[in-house]
């Protein structure tokens, strides 16, 4: 690709007289002097008609460019022998100025108008330079972002496996050991939005590498925390660092990802996060069993610091990504706009009540095993997160969205979750196992659908969007850990289940208001034709 300076340059050449295309009128003129012989005429698979065709394509092409000055020009439409020569002629000029055009709100490709260089790929021409399924690059990106979803989930969830030990040792009730995990999700929930602004300034990848150290380093600190309110303070700490990445990871994905492969980028960062869960849960509750939980602890530590040096080893730089600095002013402006977006808005609320369910399932569930009528050791308990690997599957809703629809899937979400939850009510293990199976499935699918449309979403300020679904996110994970662990204390297993039921009730009623909202402006667009 040419630089900009040299499209401008040819820009004049377009339609003149020493255009490459010659005018129909004058294909028939006799040739000057100096012309060489083959030039004379047009060969017979390129009739007058087809060349002036041709040459008005150039010129109306030359013309859109003028009208947009920030634009650079279209490269001259030079012709080659053949038809085939012709069409690849006007594909290189046009679509050339489309992919350099960006939009400095967004920090992405800004929209083109349809029909600049004839309508045919038009869409990859938006997404010209971005990574893509076997493209280059998009191997190490997958990878790095999955090794920091994995240490994003295994150090923020990593007291979850571990509470009932931390109870007896510490000698605290389960509503006051669920604060360590509380405190974690609730300081990444209050972070996440002003380090969204700090990741505009200094850029995705650097800010991600910053809050895995930082995360990886306090928890190795953890293990050494003498009673439950160091410990809690802790876990703050760690989960304010942590949300550099969720700050970040949506925003990297939708400047750097092309349009139809995001859904399946952001699916497989939820994979990895999903992957983090299982297996920090799994390594605490074995290593809690030999060692004790602050053993547990450092071994988490230990996981995500390699994870870190593996993202920063792996994830490619940024090459759509412009630094700008975002005042306190303009970022109130941003998240005001976004939430004052009944969508956004919708979808922000369904993300948070798909967690308060998860938060309160695998907050407690640890308490119901090692009692009767399971009696089950530490190190099995943590082994029942080996379920997270349905999450794992469910993440990759890129499919199900392209049969059902967004709304379909999260109808599918919410009925997978709350059978589930009715599951768990059996005395029966195996039936217990399979209730767990099916939330996890259903939170993860939900989960997946509602921040890719987020991200499809928001035009501009896509970091802010994604951070306020984080928010969300996180508030309900806060929420549903303390809220989850108060009504096993007061009702038990079935108090919990209450709870979970009553927040898909939540999630169903507001896609439906969307269903119904949407037909109805099918409606009034039918009568209006």
């Amino acid at each position: 690709m040419p630089p900009a300076d040299t499209e401008a340059s040819t820009e004049p050449r377009v339609g003149a007289s020493t255009a490459p295309f010659p005018r129909a009128t004058t294909t028939a003129a006799a040739p000057p002097a100096t012309a060489a012989p083959e030039r004379q005429a047009a060969p017979a698979s390129e009739p007058a008609a087809d060349s002036g065709r041709l040459a008005r394509r150039c010129r109306a092409a030359a013309s859109r460019a003028r009208r947009r000055p920030n634009t650079p020009g279209p490269r001259p439409c030079r012709p080659a022998p053949g038809k085939a020569a012709h069409e690849s002629g006007l594909n290189s000029g046009p679509a050339t100025a489309r992919t350099t055009e960006q939009d400095p709100a967004a920090g992405r490709p800004a929209p083109r108008a349809h029909g600049a260089a004839g309508g045919a790929g038009e869409g990859a021409d938006a997404d010209g330079g971005k990574l893509r399924p076997g493209g280059p690059g998009y191997r190490r990106m997958s990878f790095g972002l999955l090794a920091a979803g994995i240490s994003t989930f295994a150090l923020l969830y990593s007291t979850q496996a571990l509470l009932p030990a931390i109870s007896g040792d510490l000698g605290v009730s389960p509503g006051q050991a669920s604060w360590t995990v509380s405190a974690a999700t609730g300081a990444l929930a209050l972070a996440v939005l002003p380090l969204s602004a700090l990741s505009e300034r200094f850029g995705r990848r650097t800010l991600m590498t910053v809050s895995l150290s930082v995360a990886a380093i306090v928890a190795l600190l953890t293990p050494f925390a003498p009673n439950l309110g160091w410990l809690v303070a802790l876990r703050a700490v760690q989960g304010a660092a942590l949300a550099g990445v969720p700050a970040s990871a949506m925003a990297y994905l939708a400047e750097e990802v092309r349009g139809k492969a995001l859904v399946g980028a952001i699916g497989l960062f939820v994979a990895g996060n999903s992957i983090g869960g299982m297996s920090g849960r799994i390594l605490t509750g074995w290593v809690a069993q030999a060692w004790g939980w602050r053993a547990a602890l450092a071994a988490v530590g230990l996981l995500a610091a390699v994870c870190a040096v593996v993202f920063r080893l792996l994830v490619p730089r940024a090459r759509h990504f412009t630094s700008r600095p975002v005042g306190p002013r303009a970022l109130a402006r941003t998240i005001g706009g976004h939430l004052a977006d009944p969508l956004l808005r919708r979808l922000y609320a369904i993300g948070a009540l798909f967690m308060t369910v998860f938060g309160a399932v695998y907050t407690v569930i640890g308490y119901r095993l090692i009692e009767e009528p399971f009696n089950l050791p530490q190190g099995v308990v943590g082994s029942i997160f080996l379920v997270y690997l349905v999450g794992t599957l469910s993440s990759a809703a890129g499919q199900l969205v392209a049969r059902i629809g967004r709304r379909s899937a999260l109808y599918l979400a919410v009925g997978t979750t709350a059978l589930g939850l009715l599951l768990t009510l059996t005395s029966t293990l195996l039936a217990v196992l399979l209730g767990l199976v099916l939330i996890t499935a259903g939170f993860f699918a939900g989960h997946a659908v509602a921040s890719s449309s987020v991200s499809r979403t928001a035009t501009t300020g896509r970091a802010q969007a994604s951070a306020l679904y984080q928010s969300a996110y996180y508030l309900g994970s806060s929420a549903g850990g303390t809220l989850g662990a108060i009504a096993f204390h007061a009702a038990g297993w079935e108090g919990t289940v209450v709870l979970g039921l009553a927040a898909m009730v939540g999630a169903a009623s507001i896609t439906l208001y969307a269903t119904r909202k949407a037909l109805a402006q099918r409606r009034a667009l039918a009568a209006a034709r």
